[in-house]
C-alpha cells in the first residue's frame, strides 16, 4: 500500500471491471498516481478511520451496492464525523433509484453519477470528475 499521505483519491467498487475502467480512465488523464482502490464499504472505513491513516483524500469516488458495507452506510459515517465530512464524496455508481439518491444528498453527497453504459461516456465522466475534484476544487486545509 502507498503512503497513506499520498491517497488524493480513494476508489471504493467492489466490481473489478469497473474499478479498472475508472482507473484506466483516471490513468489516462494522469490523474491516478495517487490512487488506493477498496473492494468494500468495510475496507473502506477501516482505512479513513485507522490510527494509522494520516492525512485523508482529496475526493472519495464511491459505488453504493458493495457486500459487507455498502456505500450509504459508508457515507454516513463519513459525514458524520467531524474530522472526515470535509472530505468530498461522489457517489458513482449504477443504481438510478430515487432513494438511493434522495438519501446520498440527504447524507451530504457532493455528487451523484450514475455510471454511463457507453465506454467513451464512461471514460469522459471519470476524467472530468477527477480534474474538477484534484485540480480545479480548492478544498480547505486540513487540520
Amino acid at each position: 500500500m502507498e503512503n497513506n499521505n499520498a491517497v488524493e483519491i480513494l476508489l471504493v467498487e467492489d466490481n473489478p471491471d469497473d474499478a479498472g475502467l475508472t482507473i484506466r480512465a483516471l490513468k489516462k488523464h494522469n490523474l491516478a498516481n495517487n490512487l488506493l482502490h477498496l473492494q468494500d464499504g468495510e475496507e473502506a472505513l477501516d482505512f479513513l478511520f485507522s490510527e494509522k491513516t494520516t492525512g485523508i483524500p482529496k475526493v472519495i469516488l464511491l459505488d453504493l451496492k458493495m457486500p459487507k458495507i455498502d456505500g450509504i452506510e459508508v457515507l454516513r459515517k463519513i459525514k458524520s464525523d467531524d474530522r472526515k465530512k470535509i472530505i468530498p464524496v461522489v457517489v458513482l455508481t449504477s443504481s438510478k433509484e430515487e432513494r438511493d439518491i434522495v438519501e446520498s444528498y440527504k447524507l451530504g453527497v457532493n455528487a451523484y453519477i450514475v455510471k454511463p453504459v457507453d465506454f467513451d461516456k464512461f471514460v469522459k465522466a471519470i476524467s472530468e470528475i477527477g480534474f474538477f475534484w484534484l485540480l480545479l476544487n480548492q478544498p480547505p486545509k486540513h487540520t
